[in-house]
């Protein structure tokens, strides 16, 4: 596990907190890694977890498949992100999406519980990684609300805007790369591929926006 103590440090659930002291905290948490080959689960369906996951190695993606299997993408997991800190809290609601490893994937799983469990030593540091786990469960609330605005547009288009237009003012930057594929994102924008990529197209000629691959130039309007 020491290999990823720079990882580790660096979380949201870690902020500013020493590596001394989340050495520390490890064992008390019940520090687990885990090891997955790309395409297989982390966490299905179905099932309940005591424990919320850190990425500290691949890449993972949450998505979501309703009875006829058309997958809704929910988010992409990368080095350092968290997921399923909302069902380890709320014990014994099972899951309602999956976690997919999109490549070789390793990792740390830590008990929720004993993150809640007042500390008998009342330590700062344990406070700390409380106040932690609310403010990321606070930043992915805002993370879903900006999603539904995506997703409550009425077309294909406006859904596209929506979502570059945040990413657009999230990176301050009129070029950015956004972490999916055009499956992906048709997936997470809950409409069709085939149409995705030809409302791009057109949004393209048009000069609206300029992509190569999951690289985007948004262009201002010309006067």
């Amino acid at each position: 596990m020491e290999q990823y103590f720079s990882t580790i440090k660096h979380t949201a659930l870690f902020k500013n907190i020493e590596e001394q002291e989340f050495t520390e905290m490890l064992g008390c948490l019940g520090a687990k890694v885990r090891t997955y080959k790309k395409g297989s689960c982390i966490l299905r369906t179905g099932m309940i977890t005591t424990s919320l996951g850190i990425v500290l190695k691949g890449k993972a993606m949450i998505v979501q498949e309703d009875f006829w299997g058309n997958r809704n993408l929910l988010s992409v997991l990368c080095k350092g992100d968290s997921f399923a800190e909302s069902y380890a809290c709320t014990q014994g609601v099972p899951l309602n999406v999956d976690v997919n490893a999109e490549s070789d994937c390793v990792v740390l799983f830590l008990n929720v519980e004993r993150i809640l469990k007042i500390c008998p030593e009342n330590c700062k540091h344990h406070q700390r990684v409380v106040r932690n786990l609310l403010a990321n469960l606070a930043e992915k609330n805002l993370a879903f609300s900006e999603k539904v605005l995506d997703l409550g547009q009425r077309t294909t288009r406006e859904k596209i805007l929506s979502y570059l237009s945040k990413e657009t003012k999230k990176r301050n930057s009129q070029e950015f790369d956004i972490p999916f594929t055009r499956q992906q994102l048709a997936d997470y924008l809950s409409v069709d591929r085939s149409g995705l990529s030809t409302e791009l197209g057109k949004m393209k000629k048009e000069g609206m926006i300029d992509y190569h691959k999951n690289h985007f130039c948004m262009k201002e309007k010309e006067v």
